[in-house]
């Protein structure tokens, strides 16, 4: 693969998560009626605004290649707890799943060292 389809694959990939946190973060964030149904369902209707800020900071993070290990650890951290909450309220996990599975994929495709030192390679 040449230099420049990789540098595309590298920003869609940066560019697709960033977009999905993003947009979680902004129905957060617009306090509109599915942000509120989704908080009163799983239990935080007082830190759905704090969440929002919190994917905001992530995608920033995730987005500069110079902290994008840290965005990456930071984001499935932080879908690894909204599979947990998912679970204990009785809701599907599928969708932050998904997410967690393409945030992986990507760090692996942009950061050959994380992959090396994860899997010992």
């Amino acid at each position: 693969m040449n230099e420049k389809a990789s540098k595309i694959i590298y920003w869609v990939l940066t560019g697709f998560v960033a977009f999905i946190l993003a947009g979680s973060a902004m129905t957060k964030l617009s306090g509109g009626e599915q942000a509120a149904e989704m908080a009163n369902a799983l239990g935080g209707s007082g830190n759905i605004v704090t969440l929002g800020i919190l994917e905001l900071t992530i995608v920033l993070i995730w987005i500069i290649p110079r902290t994008g290990v840290l965005g990456t650890l930071l984001a499935i951290a932080y879908l690894g707890g909204a599979m947990a909450v998912h679970f204990v309220h009785g809701e599907s996990v599928l969708i932050p799943m998904v997410i967690q599975i393409i945030v992986w994929l990507s760090a692996i495709y942009r950061f050959p060292e994380l992959t090396k030192r994860i899997l010992n390679r």
